[in-house]
């Protein structure tokens, strides 16, 4: 077995995609052409590239500046030797045609985009005393709940009816966020009133009115990962948008994850825009009290009629503004909230079938505790194991895969950490960090191997390449705060915090991605929505409503 302590994210020279691009067929570069800009999007996650998707759908010319070399942020893939991974796409939901979400992201790919299922069952659930499956049918889903909790028949009921009651209730809470920061103690309460219940509501109290069984809420809030934030402090709405957005199972893009950056991307270049990579943004020009444009870490400044940021509401309040506007009230108010949880991932090469073993499409949690308090993995104790490892196996998902004769397979363990931990070694360069860090990461990585294959021993001898990533990586990679991996975390306290919207006080200035909604995916999808529609409302809209039919 070969062993690597850097980290998970490739120098510009061995960066591959797994989506080829010709000259013809790229979108982006270190360049950008000339012009006028009407809009400049920083950052290209998620959000950001379906910000800039939808205005180039208006006729707008869009900029979009990344600070890495690779666009897509959580989206975007990396290659070591003959092994590429994903690094935040697991499992999507809601992505069919049969779904709202899908239909936009359709329309906003003008279909380029496909989409693969993960099969019949898409998360495993493995507890000390009992496996679950989670599947892509809600009549199997109730089925398999009652027949691990006999007798819980009708909190199992009004547990799909509260998740329903919350679907029904976020069209008019996302309505609610485009209206103006000023008009949100009027508006909030008229439009996201029975909203604003649900996503004030801790996720455990919720399920302790329902139920006394502490097994079958632990099953039923066992996808917490999924937002990054455990039953006593996440908001039930939330956890429940979480619960339905899988309701049908789960899909992986065909290709790999970097076929989603391919295809949002072409777009926004269709419509003349473009996407600028190693374009560091320092500082948001404010001039006048209006966003005039962005100054580069090199001193270059970019001008645009507006700015979006989707670099998240923490690092653009708390880096990016200019120091008056940081200090203003809406700003602070965001400056407050805190980030969610950071992680470790370790990457793994296989050679052989791995199918053998028990590896499938479906994404495999080991959780080694029913404790509800058990969040992150004591990496400072030598014999401490994860509370729970979430496994993927991104090469079975893509139907796009070749494993070759050597039969080529990747797998990924992710686990919730403590940033302090890696705090000391912040201020090193990356894969410079010195000795003591290389060796840290070295026995956190064979620690999470030889837990992945107590669990499925047959996985041993097929170990060919393992790399860990830790919370640097994320923070050098994507600028997250504390290498949050799912930005602001998902609580009733950012619910209730009024500034949190899309438009913000400073005329041309806009917030989009996870923060303006929900997490993941397609939460970040939609907070990129919400900022093109508060950018562009009118035109917006219709272009929404037509894309939904």
């Amino acid at each position: 077995m070969s062993t690597t302590t850097t980290t998970a994210t490739v120098d510009n020279s061995s960066a591959r995609h797994l989506t080829p691009q010709s000259k013809e067929e790229r979108f982006y570069s270190t360049k950008q052409p000339g012009g006028r800009w009407d809009d400049i999007v920083i950052g290209s996650g998620m959000g950001g590239m379906t910000s800039a998707a939808m205005l180039a759908k208006l006729g707008r010319r869009v900029l979009v500046l990344e600070q890495h070399y690779v666009p897509g942020g959580f989206t975007h893939t990396f290659k070591r030797k003959k092994w590429t991974w994903d690094v935040g796409v697991h499992a999507v939901g809601e992505v069919g045609p049969q779904a709202a979400l899908g239909r936009v992201l359709l329309a906003l790919t003008d279909g380029r985009l496909e989409w693969a299922p993960l099969g019949d069952v898409y998360d495993e659930f493995h507890f000390p005393d009992l496996r679950i499956d989670f599947p892509n049918s809600r009549p199997q889903f109730v089925a398999n709940l009652k027949a691990a909790f006999p007798g819980e028949e009708r909190a199992i009921g009004e547990y799909l009816r509260l998740i329903k009651e919350v679907s029904g209730s976020m069209r008019r809470y996302y309505l609610s966020r485009l209206v103006p920061t000023t008009w949100a103690p009027l508006a909030d309460p008229i439009l996201a009133g029975p909203a604003m219940k649900l996503l004030g509501e801790r996720t455990k109290d919720v399920l302790d009115r329902l139920t006394s069984n502490e097994k079958m809420k632990a099953v039923l809030t066992a996808q917490w990962g999924y937002y990054g934030v455990p039953p006593a402090r996440s908001s039930f709405a939330i956890h429940a948008l979480v619960a339905k957005h899988f309701m049908h199972g789960g899909f992986y893009p065909v290709g790999g994850s970097g076929a989603i950056a391919h295809a949002l991307l072409e777009t926004v270049a269709k419509a003349g825009g473009w996407t600028r990579i190693r374009a560091d943004v320092a500082e948001i020009l404010v001039e006048r009290g209006r966003a005039v444009g962005v100054r580069l870490a090199d001193g270059e400044t970019i001008r645009a009629e507006r700015v979006i940021s989707a670099a998240g509401g923490l690092p653009t309040v708390k880096r990016l503004l200019p120091p008056a506007v940081r200090a203003e009230r809406w700003a602070a108010d965001i400056a407050q909230l805190e980030p969610s949880p950071c992680h470790v991932c370790l990457y793994i090469g296989f050679k052989g079938d791995i199918r053998e073993a028990g590896a499938t499409a479906a994404n495999k949690w080991f959780y080694e505790t029913w404790s509800a308090d058990a969040i992150y993995w004591d990496v400072e104790r030598g014999d401490a194991e994860a509370p729970i490892l979430y496994t993927s196996f991104p090469s079975l998902k893509d139907p796009h895969h070749d494993p070759g004769p050597d039969q080529l397979h990747t797998g990924e363990i992710v686990t919730f950490v403590p940033y302090r931990v890696f705090e000391a070694w912040r201020e090193g360069r990356w894969r410079k960090r010195g000795e003591d860090y290389d060796a840290f990461k070295a026995r956190l990585s064979q620690q999470l191997l030889d837990q992945l294959c107590r669990h499925m021993p047959g996985l041993r001898d097929k170990v060919a390449f393992v790399e860990l990533s830790t919370p640097l990586s994320t923070e050098h990679f994507t600028r997250a705060a504390l290498g949050a991996i799912y930005g602001i975390e998902p609580t009733p306290e950012r619910y209730r915090t009024r500034s949190l919207r899309p438009r913000t006080p400073v005329p041309g200035l806009y917030l989009s991605g996870s923060d303006m909604a929900s997490v993941g995916v397609m939460g970040a999808m939609v907070g990129g929505a919400l900022a093109a529609v508060a950018a562009e409302p009118v035109d917006a809209l219709r272009w929404l409503r037509t894309a939904m039919r």
